[in-house]
């Protein structure tokens, strides 16, 4: 019998099974994960440690200087992140950006705004309940994405503020160890655009070239007119795909495991979820939503494009094409090499419109 566990990842199945793998987790008080290297900041004036000396949370946190680049983990391989912690203020949301480069590539595989890549939507704080994402009160963020890696993973948050962004907290955990042949690296992908009457469609992601399956996605979508705004259908072309795609579904709230224009009820699932709704007084509403595809990836072998329309009614009980602000997260997971990402809209083209 082969007892060997070739997972990436434990579940209560094989947990009891012992592994070969070495696990180290990076911090600001061990920035390089190396072993025995944690807790080793010297207290300096009259910080909250000074009195207890070297070892008792000297250095918990970074400050992120303005309009830079730092880079938070840059981890020799084999091996396979397993879980992310990060925390700051929401400020960071939509001006930080993310970035995750594997094994050398100089163009990254994940380029997201930090808010975003944890389906906090607009800039804004609020609680999800899923199994690769959960954010907590408040505003702890979590990720379990799988991510194997081969020869190196590196990890860079840049804050495009004009100004520095203190209390940068973060922790990012992940196991040495040998990584399958046929395991992808995960990627994400960041766009936003205006609908218009005549092409009601945003384009969650195109241009993906090679074998993989897509994962998820995250939209952030803002109504510009009042009444129901989720009537347009998902589509994944796929494989060669021109006119019509392969798979068509048949609304927005349904593609979310909603039904019925979601009745007025927000919730968060552990594969999908509508945590967002906000409206306020003179402000248009502005919707959060994800769905990850766990149990049901969706593969493709040579190319994929994903796209949404965005419809509503007229009071003749006609589709009605909308002009809405929609901005997405699609997240797949594929072999290298992967296309050039397009570019990431300035940090201007980024926040919600008021």
């Amino acid at each position: 019998m082969n007892n060997d566990f070739t997972g990436l990842s434990p579940d209560l199945g094989s947990l009891p099974v012992v592994s070969k793998a070495r696990t180290r987790s990076i911090t600001a008080e061990n920035p390089t994960g190396q072993k025995g290297n944690g807790a080793r900041k010297e207290p300096e004036g009259e910080g909250p440690a000074s009195d207890l000396g070297k070892g008792w949370k000297v250095k918990p946190c970074i400050t992120l200087p303005e309009e830079s680049t730092t880079t938070l983990a840059d981890i020799e391989g084999p091996g396979v992140i397993q879980h992310i912690w990060i925390t700051v203020t929401e400020e960071a949301y939509r001006d930080c950006v993310l970035r995750f480069y594997w094994d050398g590539e100089q163009e990254p595989s994940i380029e997201v705004p930090l808010g975003d890549f944890f389906a906090n939507c607009h800039g804004m704080r609020y609680n999800v309940n899923s199994l690769p994402v959960s954010v907590n009160p408040s505003g702890g963020f979590n990720c379990y994405w799988q991510m194997p890696f081969r020869e190196q993973a590196k990890i860079t948050v840049e804050n495009q503020k004009e100004e520095e962004i203190p209390g940068f907290f973060y922790q990012i955990t992940y196991a040495l160890q040998e990584v399958p042949d046929n395991a992808a690296y995960l990627h994400c992908q960041w766009r936003r655009s205006m609908t218009t009457r005549q092409k009601p469609r945003h384009v969650i992601v195109d241009n993906i070239k090679g074998q993989g399956h897509y994962v998820g996605t995250v939209l952030s979508w803002t109504q510009f007119s009042d009444g129901w705004w989720g009537e347009g259908e998902v589509k994944f072309y796929m494989d060669g795909d021109e006119e019509h795609p392969t798979i068509c579904g048949t609304g927005t709230e349904d593609y979310f495991g909603g039904a019925w224009c979601f009745d007025g009820e927000t919730y968060s699932t552990p594969y999908l979820g509508y945590p967002l709704y906000h409206k306020e007084p003179g402000t248009v509403p502005k919707h959060g939503l994800y769905r990850w595809h766990i149990q049901d990836p969706i593969r493709f072998e040579q190319d994929l494009k994903v796209t949404v329309q965005a419809l509503g009614w007229w009071p003749n009980g006609k589709y009605e094409p909308l002009t809405d602000d929609i901005a997405s997260a699609a997240y797949w997971y594929q072999l290298e090499p992967h296309t050039v990402f397009p570019e990431l809209p300035a940090k201007e083209e980024r926040w919600p419109r008021k």
